[in-house]
């Protein structure tokens, strides 16, 4: 009937003003070297002639506020610590932006969002961001630490390495192996945490069965940042 039509167009109006608008950043990880320029792509869906922010988020760390900029005059706005010198923004469509670094520092590695106002549901929107990764040739490989398991663990018949790197970069990857192939269950590993230095710690988990443990087998602990890896071997016989 026409009144259910009525109703049904209602109820899709109110669905589609309560329904976000959805954000889109592009690449999900970047990995760039020092002094190359990096560019971040956020797809806002909708133009409602909002502005589009930036933030910057180090592991750890509350989020910076970057910049803002405005389509419609190409208005832009920097945060504190933040400035034309080396960041910029700027929209190749009403819904396409980019965020810019001009030149790309080792400071720069973080997690970037970009964020809008809706303005049909009335809330703020972020993107679901997008991890940068700055490499540098002259940065160190991480320092490792294993430790094996402790005793009262095996009296339980069970097991766990810890690896610990330090002197790393914020996102570095962190896999093991045993007897030389890949694990891919037990393992746990912690966000990384910033160190007065600037560097960064990461703590790694791998639970373990006893009896594999004390058949001496080899277990590695592999950490890599763009070019730069470290490992380190545990086995039992070694820790005696």
């Amino acid at each position: 009937t026409a009144h259910t039509d009525n109703m049904l167009g209602i109820l899709c109006t109110l669905l589609t003003a309560l329904t976000s608008i959805v954000l889109t950043q592009t690449p999900a990880v970047h990995s760039v070297p020092t002094g190359q320029e990096v560019v971040l792509n956020c797809n806002i869906q909708r133009y409602d002639g909002n502005s589009v922010s930036w933030y910057k988020q180090v592991p750890g760390e509350a989020p910076q506020y970057v910049l803002r900029f405005l389509h419609g005059n190409n208005a832009l706005e920097f945060g504190s610590g933040f400035s034309s010198d080396r960041f910029n923004s700027k929209s190749s469509s009403s819904t396409e932006y980019q965020f810019i670094i001009k030149r790309s520092e080792t400071g720069d590695s973080a997690q970037y969002y970009c964020q809008t106002w809706d303005d049909s549901a009335r809330e703020v929107v972020f993107g679901q961001g997008t991890k940068l990764i700055v490499t540098s040739s002259s940065l160190r490989p991480p320092v490792l630490t294993v430790f094996p398991p402790s005793s009262a663990e095996l009296q339980s018949n069970k097991a766990s390495l810890v690896c610990l790197s330090s002197q790393s970069g914020p996102f570095a990857d962190v896999t093991w192996m045993s007897g030389g192939s890949p694990v891919v269950t037990g393992i746990s590993t912690s966000t990384a945490v910033k160190q007065p230095d600037q560097t960064f710690h990461i703590s790694s988990y791998l639970a373990i069965q006893a009896s594999d443990w004390n058949m001496d087998k080899v277990y590695t602990c592999k950490v890599s940042l763009g070019s730069q890896t470290a490992e380190k071997n545990i086995k039992k016989s070694e820790c005696l």
